[in-house]
């Protein structure tokens, strides 16, 4: 199961910070989970929250580039950007035109690194965008509950993941989305216990705000980090 550190190792640093990335790549993390907000002047910026209506507001809050969060994720470890794009949020941006700009700076880190990248969201039409966009980007729908109606709309999209609610994950709904094809990356666990059953029950990745607590729950502790893309070559068949 791979550790991947939401907003960085977010319980020990400032989140979604270049600082709180690092940490989780020191800490051994597998991965990164982090959130970019598109602004009207066409800057992405990191940010789990809506962001203010007014620029000069924005600017107040010093937040940092999806660029320099890239930097601070460094050359291993794999990143799940997770874009921020829902209709009731201040900056919603129904054009889509903020999902070229993503692309291309994931494209400006080399065309080998294409298999680090996992883009997900909660909006379906924003993946499906990136589908269109970028085909070779591995892309996964967050959700906090899915049904196998939902689950099976999921693969037949073309998404290799779907990212549930860490508490509404059972042993059944991952096989039922491994049956359909689909990694399963829970969010978001804490706890040493939880995150043992989940990897027990086949979960492929966990979000987590405390990646060494997880790495020594899992008997991964200053074990080297695993740097296999699963989520953008996981099959039924492993």
């Amino acid at each position: 199961m791979l550790v991947v550190g939401h907003r960085g190792a977010s319980g020990v640093a400032p989140e979604n910070t270049p600082e709180a990335f690092r940490l989780a790549d020191t800490m051994g993390a597998d991965a990164i989970e982090l959130d970019v907000r598109w602004v009207p002047d066409g800057r992405l910026l990191i940010a789990h929250d809506p962001l203010p209506d007014d620029i000069a507001a924005i600017d107040e809050l010093c937040l940092p580039t999806f660029d320099d969060a890239l930097d601070a994720c460094g050359n291993r470890m794999l990143v799940n950007v997770e874009i921020k794009n829902w209709p009731d949020d201040a900056g919603f941006d129904p054009t889509m035109s903020m999902i070229g700009p993503v692309i291309d700076a994931l494209r400006r880190r080399g065309s080998g690194a294409a298999s680090r990248w996992l883009i997900s969201s909660f909006s379906w039409e924003t993946l499906a965008a990136c589908r269109a966009a970028a085909p070779d980007i591995s892309t996964a729908w967050l959700v906090s509950t899915i049904g196998p109606e939902r689950i099976a709309r999921t693969a037949a999209a073309g998404h290799v993941a779907v990212h549930p609610w860490e508490p509404n994950v059972t042993e059944e709904f991952v096989a039922r989305c491994h049956a359909a094809g689909l990694a399963v990356n829970a969010w978001t666990c804490n706890d040493p216990d939880r995150l043992i059953e989940l990897a027990a029950v086949g979960v492929d990745g966990v979000c987590t705000d405390v990646p060494d607590v997880a790495l020594d729950a899992l008997g991964r502790a200053g074990d080297e980090p695993l740097v296999r893309p699963r989520w953008a070559s996981w099959s039924p068949a492993r």
